[in-house]
């Protein structure tokens, strides 16, 4: 089971890599010179890597054209253009940096890649390692149960999503958005930063009543697509906002029965260490 945590790629050893985070993009970028130097120890990092795009050219990639400048934090307190790079475009960097240090990530681009391979033949396997994944996170059965479940319905509403010809990427966001900000209150940037969130997938830090409400939230969503049939995304948006206000309504009696809200601020850390009592309503 392949696992790669954004700490492994943020800290070498005892180097620190400058990285950005944007929040629009959302996207962790890396400050390429950085990278180079804590993998490889040279105290050129920069001959390193304007040699290193002259290799990569000779190979037929384009990385080195796309890729980016921010302005980073330099040792002397002063703030320089800096070339950066995502996190996709970083391992592909470190696939051709020759080092003993780029070994383990080179291991688990291997990895991962086998791994999607053996579950393109075998989609079973997808679930049993997301099931091993989440137990060495440390969540409880009874969680995962349902985050696997919920899995399963977010396949059916992007299955149908798909039949009524609405395109995987921006419409598939901008239709969750919808669903999301009709059942919790908050589009789905706001929930991530609710829970202090960056590019960590929102359902994975949601407790189990938020996992089920935004099932429930899907599910309908889903049941009301298929008896409407809708066939332009104006269409399927208001289908979206019908069935997400279905689980809102949900969600507010129960708050007004419990006293609590329940789009709480708990992330994953919270679940798997321990949960604060979710504050009353005011």
């Amino acid at each position: 089971m392949a696992v790669l945590n954004m700490s492994n790629i943020k800290q070498f050893e005892s180097k620190r890599v400058r990285t950005h985070w944007d929040e629009e993009k959302e996207l962790w970028y890396f400050s390429i010179i950085d990278v180079i130097e804590a993998l490889t120890g040279t105290d050129r990092p920069r001959k390193y890597w304007n040699d290193l795009k002259t290799k990569l050219k000779k190979e037929g990639s384009q990385l080195s054209e796309n890729i980016g400048q921010l302005k980073m934090l330099s040792s002397d307190g002063k703030y320089y253009l800096t070339d950066v790079a995502d996190t996709a475009q970083i391992l592909r960097l470190i696939q051709s940096i020759p080092s003993p240090k780029a070994e383990p990530f080179k291991q688990w681009l291997a990895q991962v890649g086998y791994e999607r391979i053996e579950e393109t033949e075998d989609p079973e396997l997808s679930f049993d390692r997301a099931m091993e994944t989440y137990l060495a996170k440390g969540y409880t059965k009874e969680w995962i149960n349902q985050r696997l479940k919920s899995i399963e319905v977010r396949k059916e509403l992007t299955d149908e999503w798909e039949k009524r010809g609405v395109k995987r990427g921006m419409d598939f966001a901008v239709l969750t958005d919808i669903i999301t900000k009709a059942w919790s209150g908050k589009s789905v940037k706001q929930y991530k930063k609710h829970k202090d969130l960056k590019k960590e997938n929102l359902r994975d830090h949601m407790t189990n009543l938020e996992l089920v409400l935004n099932m429930l939230a899907e599910a309908t969503t889903t049941e009301i697509s298929k008896e409407k049939k809708p066939q332009t995304l104006e269409e399927n948006k208001v289908i979206a906002k019908q069935g997400g206000t279905i689980a809102g309504n949900t969600r507010k009696q129960i708050e007004a029965k419990t006293g609590k809200k329940i789009v709480s601020k708990l992330n994953a850390k919270n679940i798997v260490e321990g949960k604060p009592k979710r504050k009353k309503l005011k």
